[in-house]
């Protein structure tokens, strides 16, 4: 790791942002990566409140050259920066911030991370029935670029929350070619919807440590052939996952998505190809203690 006394005035920096942001892998994995490649660059965390002074702030230092945002900024952080990428102008939110001269740009990593996730797993998307379990932040951002840049036949939203679910579903039919689906996330609806999915995108937060013991679909609806990426990645192994496996899925974990959306950040802070199995392994390492 870089050392107190390596770090000079030319010593570049980047930050997570967040409230709260103590629980955050992403600065373990990032100054790996730098350590790695022999970078002049170190990553931060900070708890963030006042979202609009801290971009403020982030112009005026010169060293500053990236943020990771993440929740609850998302979608305020657009409100302040220059220009968005289009497709994440559709999403509505954003997770990277790029500070360039006088510019800020921002765009958004989450849903190409999982398309990667998926492509490096040997999912095919093109073709196929997808079904995504949640429409909130991250599902709106992966919904958007497998609707964008995928043929896939389907897409089926669900969820419980009426007004996210119909928000999504306009947005995408509107602003996207594909045909998108949607309906009220209960047991008839989603054994419905697992009968035809080929692919299924798990975008809850049901599963995730400290309540491990949960999961949105009983493991009888899973069956041969499909497949189902969990974004969820603490624990690494999710029930949801377990009970696929056990009938034959292929699963795709979070980590994978997450270490992919981090990969494409960092090639954007630093201009260089992030050395992807070092950061898996740092990653690995604290999930596991």
């Amino acid at each position: 790791m870089k050392t107190l006394s390596s770090i000079s005035t030319k010593t570049r920096f980047c930050a997570v942002i967040g409230n709260p942001v103590a629980h955050s892998l992403s600065p373990a994995i990032h100054n790996a990566g730098y350590e790695a490649l022999g970078l002049d660059f170190v990553y931060v965390a900070c708890q963030v409140e006042d979202l609009q002074s801290a971009l403020t702030g982030m112009r005026a230092l010169g060293n500053f050259r990236g943020m990771s945002v993440t929740i609850p900024h998302k979608i305020e952080a657009m409100k302040y920066v220059d220009e968005v990428a289009e497709i994440d102008q559709s999403i509505g939110s954003i997770n990277t911030v790029i500070h360039d001269g006088n510019k800020l740009s921002g765009l958004g990593t989450d849903g190409p991370g999982a398309l990667k996730a998926l492509s490096d797993s040997g999912v095919q998307i093109d073709g196929k029935n997808v079904l995504m379990l949640g429409a909130g932040g991250a599902a709106r951002a992966i919904a958007f670029t497998l609707a964008g840049k995928t043929a896939l036949n389907e897409l089926k939203l669900l969820d419980i929350n009426e007004s996210l679910l119909s928000g999504l579903s306009a947005d995408l039919k509107a602003r996207t070619k594909a045909k998108i689906l949607s309906a009220s996330l209960n047991p008839d609806s989603l054994e419905n919807a697992m009968a035809t999915a080929d692919v299924i995108l798990h975008c809850t937060s049901v599963g995730m440590h400290p309540k491990e013991d949960n999961s949105l679909v009983p493991v009888e609806l899973f069956r041969p052939g499909q497949s189902v990426l969990d974004i969820v990645y603490n624990p690494l192994e999710t029930k949801l996952l377990k009970d696929a496996a056990s009938r034959g899925v292929k699963v795709v974990s979070g980590v994978e998505m997450f270490l992919n959306q981090a990969a494409i950040q960092f090639k954007h802070f630093t201009g260089e190809n992030a050395p992807l199995e070092v950061m898996r392994k740092v990653l690995m390492e604290h999930l596991k203690a």
